[in-house]
């Protein structure tokens, strides 16, 4: 069985939109090499449709370290764009973006079918929306929040009003820019 790892950038606030405004002055090399493990501990992406788009736009143009043509390729580039991804959305009618396969009736149950089958983790970035159905439904396994030292006030959060869930923090780091992470896992006393 296949674990599902949803993985975040978020303030101390709870906010996890638009992370490229506070994001990246805390980046680092330790960050990088954690999201590298991460990427690389997947063979699949989960993503919601907002999220899917995004990515879709970005990554394809980038196969490279420095996202020009010529330099030596960058292994995450090329694992993003090539690794299997599932787009969960009742809107979109094509996911062109190489891999990718359109969830869009029976996603619960979908996406516990994705976790039996043979392979490693199942890796969910951004995606509020299903991250909200995933924890709803007992379907994660891990979560990974990168809680950055900033407080914006406002902006899309993760976790919703009324969305509770109970966790067990398994794990924690800190980066040298001040960033977090925080690994839980589901509370063992709720069952799946």
């Amino acid at each position: 069985m296949r674990k599902l790892v949803v993985t975040e950038f978020i303030t101390l606030d709870g906010v996890m939109g638009e992370p490229h405004l506070w994001s990246f002055p805390y980046w680092n090399d330790e960050i990088a090499a954690f999201k590298n493990e991460e990427l690389f501990a997947s063979d699949a992406q989960l993503l919601g449709r907002v999220t899917y788009e995004g990515f879709a736009a970005a990554w394809p143009t980038r196969s490279d370290e420095t996202g020009t043509a010529g330099s030596e390729p960058n292994p995450f580039a090329d694992r993003m764009n090539n690794m299997p991804k599932y787009v969960v959305s009742t809107t979109l009618e094509t996911a062109d973006w190489n891999n990718s396969t359109i969830i869009s009736d029976n996603v619960v149950d979908e996406i516990r079918k994705l976790k039996q089958q043979d392979g490693e983790n199942i890796l969910v970035a951004g995606s509020a929306t299903l991250v909200d159905t995933l924890l709803q439904n007992g379907l994660v396994d891990e979560l990974h929040l990168l809680v950055y030292p900033v407080v914006p006030g406002t902006g899309k959060r993760l976790f919703r009003d009324g969305s509770a869930s109970k966790l067990n923090l398994l794990n924690s780091r800190t980066f040298d820019t001040g960033v977090v992470l925080l690994t839980y896992g589901p509370d063992e006393s709720e069952a799946k």
